[in-house]
């Protein structure tokens, strides 16, 4: 049944393509919410890029027809910008939230027999909409939930002549059912409980092929549980391009990431350098300016990276002749930016990790995924379930929105880490508050 959909300015800021994401519907934005989006074009942000963005789809639709007679999509929707002249020259500039529900309210009247949507990330929007005996949702486009990505285990027995061939051979054929790309598997002896191999879907082969970890672990790393062990398997396959580690504090998503990109690049040489970004959202009150260059004012929020990386020359002694972060740096072998600065780079023949990319908005994941080039890599880590960033939340964040749409691609690995590692004291603290 065809809905007359009535967005709010942070869906467009949220997602500038959102206008085409309604399938056959009517499409309709306030001419207020024209003026909030306004207020934004000039900033320097990906809030400030999203506005733009808005502003010249919109401009190129005018081209097609009048946006208030109703511009019909490629979908099979139309869009109008909805504008009542006589009550804006009453009432002067509306309040935003106050004229989507004005106009929503208009729609209803007007067209009885049609449900009217009113679509927004505010929750005090959607709750003075309830109020109003309106309907409001959330934009659900990019939403993913945690138990679609809730890696359940998957563990398959063997008969015992079986277990003992992909014990010598290291693979085995795909037993029927269904399996996704560099999917993890526990297999169990059927004829000794006890007795147990970790094996990963291989795509290009359509075989299980048996997890063989090095010896010497990597940068005087080893798995503590089985999850770290897939993780390591898919850092260090250098056929799969993109991996996302999902995980809780304390269970070893960044300093597993860390150490397979010093291996990968410092051992196996199989990476020009590395590099680490994150995005600048802090968690509670922020600080305020500080003084200094970019790097200087970047000092603060690269220290867990730091802490990961002297942790692991401590524990492994050092790499190369490396043995601090300071020679890393100085050395050209690894670089730590802000992901503020990496729109418009081409990187390649890097070892790239995104860390608290639960922070990230989908846009702002596909500006990162986009700038990967030839003989890459690229890890990003994720823990939905401590969110700072204001803008998303544990279903619409870029993590979550990559995760999913990669988990049927050869060329990616996604891996949910559940047992925190870091203490005792930790792990009680990530389960309890």
């Amino acid at each position: 049944m065809r809905k007359n959909y009535v967005l709010d300015a942070n869906i467009l800021l949220h997602d500038p393509e959102s206008i085409f994401h309604f399938a056959d519907n009517h499409v309709i934005i306030p001419v207020a919410i024209i003026g909030e989006i306004d207020r934004f074009k000039k900033e320097m942000t990906d809030r400030g890029y999203n506005a733009r963005a808005v502003v010249r789809i919109l401009d190129a639709l005018r081209g097609e027809k009048s946006l208030s007679a109703g511009v019909p999509l490629d979908n099979g929707g139309t869009l109008t910008v909805y504008c009542d002249t006589d009550h804006a020259a009453a009432n002067g500039q509306p309040d935003g939230d106050r004229e989507i529900l004005r106009v929503a309210e208009t729609v209803r009247k007007a067209e009885p027999d049609t449900p009217v949507v009113i679509v927004t990330k505010d929750i005090n929007l959607r709750i003075r909409a309830d109020a109003a005996g309106l309907r409001a949702e959330d934009y659900e486009s990019d939403r993913v939930l945690l138990s679609e990505l809730n890696t359940a285990e998957r563990t398959l027995t063997l008969e015992a002549d079986s277990f003992e061939a992909l014990k010598v051979n290291g693979d085995l054929p795909l037993p029927d059912g269904d399996f996704t790309p560099n999917e993890y598997v526990l297999l169990r002896n059927g004829a000794s409980e006890r007795s147990t191999l970790l094996a990963r879907v291989d795509p290009d082969v359509s075989r299980l092929q048996v997890l063989r970890a090095p010896d010497a672990g990597v940068c005087g790393i080893r798995p503590r549980n089985k999850e770290q062990y897939y993780a390591l398997d898919a850092l260090l396959d250098e056929r799969i391009q993109l991996v996302t580690l999902m995980g809780k504090a304390g269970t070893g998503k960044t300093l597993l990431a860390i150490a397979a990109a010093l291996y990968n690049t410092l051992k196996r040489k199989r990476f020009r350098s590395v590099l680490v970004a994150r995005p600048v959202v802090p968690l509670g009150r922020d600080i305020g300016y500080l003084p200094g260059d970019v790097d200087s004012k970047f000092t603060p929020w690269i220290k867990p990276i730091v802490d990961n990386i002297e942790f692991l020359l401590h524990a492994h002694g050092p790499v190369r002749g490396f043995s601090d972060c300071a020679s890393l740096f100085r050395s050209g072998l690894l670089e730590i930016q802000p992901l503020t600065y990496i729109r418009g780079r081409s990187i390649s023949q890097r070892f790239v990790v995104i860390d608290e990319a639960q922070n990230l908005t989908p846009l702002e994941v596909k500006t990162v995924i986009t700038r990967i080039g030839e003989d890459a890599k690229v890890v990003l880590t994720g823990d939905p379930w401590q969110i700072d960033n204001p803008y998303v939340d544990a279903t619409s964040n870029g993590f979550m929105y990559l995760a999913q749409r990669f988990r049927s691609e050869p060329l990616a690995a996604h891996v949910q880490l559940r047992k925190g590692e870091r203490s005792p004291l930790a792990e009680l603290a990530a389960n309890l508050l």
